[in-house]
């Protein structure tokens, strides 16, 4: 029998992602049930059963805190990996850290050699494991748990991971049609993975950053960073349409976004159904952003003080719409931290 709770909340966050609802969520995170360890599950050289143990274990840990707590959450079992999966899946050697995710390292530097590279296909080296871990997830987890995708990088962000940045960001002037040509193999693969990992999968959640669900129906979600990095002109070039492009073909976008990308918002506007927008603000803080996003696009606040999300709230317009993902905490600090939250966003 499905859990009540868990229905509940996918009604609310669908009806608050859609624009049908008035008021806020309050989503709590999780403390790791699992050591770092290094690498991911695209690792060849470790078991894909070992990152599905701990996606099981994370996923408990969900159970739990909607089980004490009754916030706005969606337990999902998350495929976690880092920024590299599909820069790996073009070529790129993969760099591990002890403690942290692992990193692509640039395979091209010049216009000649982005046009040498062929397109991977949707299960290409790195891409396979994403796959059999889900399998094997599913198998675990019968077919009505949400099975969340990796980590999703923009059409561009990952082009910026193939080619050598500095390179990349000269040809841009010198040579811009060879960068699209790279960003739109990206693109490509990116639209056939998502279509494979749905197919396959089946309940699944497309939400990559931060740690909420949201109906896939209402579109994918991706990082785009390198807008802080490109004028309002650059990024209109080479970053938007393959965002229109997502947006148009999966119903939607939800973006995340940790640079220095405020003068970005008029662009970022021009996705059409942007559902969702997760930002680290910078020194202007949130006001830019309740003031170019209010009313179409829920605000995804992440791992946040509770006191920060209070002035939020203050600054918020009649329409403003929240999502907070609050941080991590112990289970009882997280219920005196939930009870205030839920104060201040009661359900409706």
């Amino acid at each position: 029998m499905a859990d009540p709770r868990v229905e509940r909340n996918r009604s609310h966050l669908a009806r608050l992602f859609a624009g049908s609802f008035p008021g806020h969520a309050v989503v709590m995170s999780a403390e790791s049930a699992c050591p770092p360890l290094p690498g991911d599950v695209t690792c060849p050289d470790r078991p894909v059963g070992l990152w599905v143990d701990r996606a099981l274990r994370q996923y408990e840990a969900e159970l739990r805190v909607l089980a004490e707590l009754d916030d706005d959450s969606v337990p999902v079992a998350r495929i976690t990996t880092g920024t590299q999966l599909f820069a790996a899946a073009f070529g790129c050697r993969v760099h591990l850290f002890v403690d942290s995710p692992p990193c692509a390292l640039p395979l091209v530097e010049t216009a000649h050699q982005a046009d040498a590279l062929v397109e991977p296909e949707p299960d290409a080296g790195p891409l396979a494991r994403v796959y059999e871990a889900a399998a094997r997830l599913r198998e675990r987890l019968g077919p009505d748990v949400p099975i969340r995708v990796p980590d999703i990088q923009s059409p561009f962000d990952i082009a910026a991971l193939i080619w050598r940045k500095e390179s990349l960001y000269t040809a841009v002037v010198d040579d811009p049609e060879a960068v699209k040509r790279l960003v739109s193999k990206c693109t490509r693969l990116l639209r056939r993975f998502l279509c494979r990992f749905m197919a396959e999968v089946g309940e699944c959640s497309l939400a990559h950053c931060p740690d909420v669900w949201a109906p896939p129906e209402l579109g994918c979600w991706l990082s785009e960073d390198e807008a802080g990095a490109m004028s309002p002109a650059m990024f209109e070039e080479f970053c938007l349409p393959p965002l229109i492009e997502l947006s148009e073909a999966f119903g939607g976008l939800f973006v995340h976004c940790c640079a220095t990308a405020d003068h970005q918002y008029p662009n970022f506007r021009r996705i059409p159904n942007l559902r969702g927008l997760n930002r680290v603000f910078q020194a202007p803080g949130p006001r830019p952003a309740i003031e170019a996003f209010t009313p179409g696009t829920v605000l995804m606040v992440a791992w946040t003080g509770i006191e920060a999300c209070r002035e939020m709230l203050d600054m918020a317009l009649r329409e403003t719409r929240f999502l907070f993902n609050m941080p991590a905490e112990p289970l009882g600090q997280a219920k005196a931290t939930y009870e205030r939250m839920r104060e201040w966003c009661p359900r409706l």
